[in-house]
């Protein structure tokens, strides 16, 4: 059970149109969880034509699927790619059919769709380096879906749409609706997830309270040692995400850019940051650095380079052209961009590449 933090559940108001509190939670139970493992399936990529040998090992393969005239639209992917078998195509003897087992990837369609006379898909791998084409693409006997994970989110002062329903005085589909954990102060700490409501009965903890069932991914159980550190505000001191590992990096990125609105306004062009080195083992370890190097204890700017890039056009501490010392590179140069996958973290080099390319002057200390 999760009785040190609060949450607040949010969802549309009777027009869907803006956001409303729907419920205040004194806590959640069952939250923090190790995430099931992830459902590895099987597909058929049918009338295969690579551009080389095929790989046994895909990694990430993306699947674009192509227009009449052989023009790519969109992306599709598959995680973890690997091959199990290969034949002749009955219908083309010049191509093959693969048999692949793969993750697939999180929020996008159970299959990538194509438009009217579309001449199949194209094969990429994770750095879009084309593989080939396939004509067609099945699920094999598809897989069964991990079942629901159940939170409890207990004493809910609830008001609005969501009050209506419980109460029964209206029937209504409930809209988008996302839940926030808060902090000391009852301000928003990080976001904890996307309930959906399926049950509710009153709750033991005050009259006029219910306990709602939701069903929600879990959060990995790290994610509460980092809410504590920041249950209190803003940490006031530097360095306290470098205990954890790279998914505990990536969790404290969360409650960092949610705190965003509070840091400091941007400084001007020309001035010096200092990077505290020391700790940044992984990429996730780097973004956690720059955004302290540029907004102090437990700042944020950006959480990809991509976000980087977006950090870079104001609002977020600092105005180009700036100056960036990085202590102790060392220790990035030696760990970033070392295993040897198909898809990786960005290097050092390729770091320093896109730093110096933004118009950040690097100086490494």
């Amino acid at each position: 059970m999760t009785q040190d933090f609060g949450f607040a559940l949010w969802g549309e108001d009777e027009d869907h149109e803006d956001e409303q509190l729907w419920a205040l939670c004194e806590a959640a139970e069952n939250l923090f969880a190790d995430p099931p493992a992830p459902v590895r399936r099987r597909y058929e990529l049918l009338g295969c034509a690579f551009e080389g040998d095929v790989p046994s090992a895909l990694g990430l393969l993306v699947l674009k699927p192509l227009d009449k005239h052989g023009e790519a639209q969109w992306e599709w992917y598959l995680k973890d790619a690997r091959v199990l078998t290969t034949r002749v195509c009955a219908r083309d003897l010049s191509r093959l059919d693969v048999t692949v087992e793969a993750v697939r990837g999180d929020e996008q369609p159970d299959y990538p769709e194509r438009r009217a006379l579309s001449v199949g898909f194209g094969l990429a791998d994770a750095e879009d380096r084309p593989l080939g084409q396939c004509r067609d693409l099945a699920e094999v006997l598809p897989a069964e879906d991990p079942p629901p994970h159940s939170v409890r989110l207990l004493g809910c002062a609830v008001q609005g749409p969501l009050l209506d329903v419980l109460q029964r005085r209206k029937k209504r589909r409930l809209g988008y609706r996302h839940l926030d954990a808060l902090d000391a102060a009852g301000e928003r700490l990080a976001l904890a997830g996307y309930p959906d409501i399926v049950d509710w009965q009153p709750s033991a903890r005050g009259p006029g309270l219910y306990d709602l069932t939701v069903h929600m991914d879990p959060l990995p159980p790290v994610t509460a040692d980092i809410w504590r550190l920041w249950q209190g505000g803003i940490p006031e001191r530097p360095n306290l995400w470098a205990r954890f590992d790279e998914l505990g990096r990536d969790h404290w990125l969360g409650p960092a850019l949610d705190h965003r609105q509070w840091q400091r306004p941007d400084r001007p062009a020309g001035t010096t940051f200092h990077l505290d080195g020391r700790h940044v083992t992984d990429e996730e370890g780097f973004f956690c650095a720059l955004g302290e190097a540029i907004n102090g204890p437990g700042g944020y700017f950006g959480r990809s380079l991509d976000g980087v890039a977006d950090a870079l056009c104001g609002r977020f501490g600092a105005t180009l052209p700036f100056t960036l010392v990085w202590h102790d590179h060392e220790v990035a140069r030696r760990c970033l961009g070392v295993p040897p996958l198909t898809w990786r973290p960005a290097g050092f080099g390729e770091l320093l590449a896109f730093l110096r390319e933004e118009r950040i002057e690097v100086v490494l200390a």
